[in-house]
C-alpha cells in the first residue's frame, strides 16, 4: 500500500468510524448488549478458525526471533478464547453509563441543572501483541456508546483480522453499523502516524504497550492521548506500620507478579523500622529470587547490592528491588512526589493523621493505605474491565473503565422559564 493510498484509507475509517459514532450514541444499552453476546458467541463458533489464524502469528513471530514471553502472550488457546467471550459477556453485564444524569438540582431561578453522561465520540486504540486487546478494547468502546479504530502490533495481524471478523458479525446480527469497531488491516508503521493526525475524525488516542510505544503516541498525535508512561510505584513503611502488615503488603507488592505496571518498585522504610524489618523482607526476598538494591544506610542492616540515582527512576518489571532508608513521613513524601510516575504509592502505618497527610499530599493516581500496589486495576475497583492505566490528570485517571471512556455535558430542565 502506498504512502497515498495508507492516507486515503485511514481517512476512510476515521469518516466512517465518526458517522457511525453518531449511530452509537443513539443506540440503546439492549442493543449494545445483545451485540457483545453476539461476538462472544461467534468468537467460541469460530475458536478453530482463531486458532489457524493465530499460528501463522506464532510461526511468524517464531521465525522473527520473539522471545519466549511475547510468543505466550500471542498465544490464542482454547481456555484464552474462552476467557475472550466470558470478558465480553461481563461488559455486557455492566451497567450502562451513557444517559446517566448526576447532580441535578435546582437552580434560584427555578431551573434545573444536571450533568449527563455521553460517549466521547470516536476512539483510536494503538497497541501490540495479545489479540484478546481487540476484543476488550472493541467492547469497552461498544459498551461506552464509542465508534473505535484499532491498531494492533503487525506480530498479531492475522489473530486482530480473525477477531474483528467476529465483532462484524456480532455488530451486523443486532443491525449496527460494522464500522463501529474497525481493526486497521494493514502492518505499515506509516498507519499509525495518519491515525495520530486524524484530528477531524477522533476524538482521543489511548495506546496500550511498552514505554517506547507510549512515548511515540505522545510526541506524535495531534490528538488527546490517554495514557501512562511508567509505574515507578513505591511503598513506604512508617515508624507506626504493623510488622506483619508490612512485611505482607511490600511482598505481595512485589511478587505477585513482576511484569506489570502497578508492581512495587521502589521501597521506602522509616529509619527507627529498619533493623527489625529489612532482615524479615530479606529472608523472604532472598527466598523469592528477588535482587535487592539499596542505599547505604540500607546496606547496615542487610547484605545488598547498592542503590544508584538511577534506580529510583527505573520501572524493573523484574525481580528487582531498590531499597531506600528515610527519616520520617516528610521525606518520603518528598522522595515519592520526586520520583513517582504518579500511578500508584502506598503507605503502610497505624497513624491516621500520617494516612490523611499522605493521601492528601502524595500526587498520584492511586493513594493507598496498608494496602498491596497490586490492587490497582479496574477489575479490582469495581469498574469491570479497563482500557488502561491513565496517570494524566485531564481527562480521566487512575484505571479507564466505561466512565472513563465518557464525558459529560450540562442539561437544563425549565417549563418556560426565561432569564430576567
Amino acid at each position: 500500500m502506498q504512502d497515498q493510498n495508507i492516507k486515503q484509507y485511514m481517512q476512510t475509517l476515521g469518516k466512517t468510524a465518526r458517522e457511525a459514532s453518531i449511530v452509537l450514541a443513539a443506540t440503546e444499552a439492549q442493543q449494545k448488549n445483545d451485540a457483545l453476546h453476539a461476538i462472544a458467541d461467534q468468537l467460541i463458533e469460530q475458536a478453530s478458525v482463531l486458532k489457524v489464524e493465530n499460528a501463522k502469528d506464532l510461526q511468524a513471530g517464531k521465525d522473527k526471533g520473539l522471545e519466549a514471553a511475547m510468543l505466550d502472550r500471542l498465544a490464542l488457546t482454547d481456555e484464552g478464547i474462552a476467557k475472550m467471550a466470558e470478558g465480553l459477556r461481563q461488559i455486557a453485564a455492566l451497567a450502562d453509563p451513557v444517559g446517566e444524569i448526576n447532580d441535578l438540582k435546582y437552580m434560584p431561578s427555578g431551573i434545573q441543572v444536571g450533568n449527563m453522561r455521553v460517549p466521547l465520540g470516536v476512539i483510536g486504540i494503538i497497541y501490540e501483541s495479545r489479540p484478546n486487546v481487540t476484543a476488550d478494547a472493541a467492547a469497552l468502546c461498544l459498551k461506552s456508546g464509542n465508534a473505535t479504530i484499532l491498531r494492533g502490533g503487525s506480530e498479531a495481524i492475522h489473530s486482530n483480522k480473525a477477531v474483528a471478523a467476529c465483532i462484524q458479525f456480532g455488530l451486523k446480527k443486532v443491525g449496527l453499523p460494522s464500522s463501529c469497531v474497525q481493526v486497521v488491516e494493514t502492518t505499515d508503521r506509516e498507519a499509525v502516524g495518519e491515525l495520530l493526525r486524524l484530528k477531524d475524525h477522533v476524538d482521543v488516542i489511548i495506546p496500550r504497550g511498552g514505554k517506547g510505544l507510549i512515548e511515540r503516541v505522545s510526541n506524535d498525535s495531534l490528538i488527546p492521548v490517554i495514557k501512562h508512561l511508567d509505574g515507578i510505584c513505591h511503598v513506604y513503611i512508617d515508624d507506626d506500620a504493623d510488622t506483619g502488615k508490612a512485611i505482607k503488603i511490600t511482598f505481595n507488592s512485589k511478587s505477585q507478579r513482576y511484569g506489570t505496571c502497578n508492581t512495587l518498585e521502589t521501597l521506602l522504610i522509616a529509619e527507627s523500622r529498619g533493623k527489625e524489618i529489612l532482615p524479615l523482607l530479606k529472608t523472604i526476598f532472598d527466598k523469592e529470587g528477588v535482587e535487592l538494591r539499596g542505599c547505604e544506610k540500607t546496606q547496615n542492616f542487610i547484605e545488598c547490592n547498592t542503590a544508584t540515582e538511577n534506580d529510583w527512576n527505573t520501572e524493573y518489571l523484574a525481580p528487582i528491588l531498590a531499597i531506600k532508608m528515610v527519616e520520617d513521613i516528610d521525606e518520603a513524601i518528598t522522595h515519592i512526589n520526586t520520583y513517582s510516575s504518579q500511578h500508584t504509592d502506598t503507605i503502610i502505618t497505624q497513624d491516621i493523621s500520617k494516612t490523611r497527610r499522605f493521601m492528601r499530599e502524595v500526587d498520584s493516581a492511586s493513594v493507598m493505605v496498608n494496602a498491596s500496589t497490586r490492587f490497582a486495576d479496574g477489575f479490582e475497583y469495581g469498574l469491570g474491565a479497563e482500557i488502561g492505566i491513565s496517570t494524566d490528570k485531564l481527562h480521566a485517571r487512575g484505571p479507564v473503565g466505561l466512565h472513563g471512556l465518557t464525558s459529560v455535558k450540562y442539561v437544563v430542565f425549565g417549563d418556560g422559564h426565561i432569564r430576567k
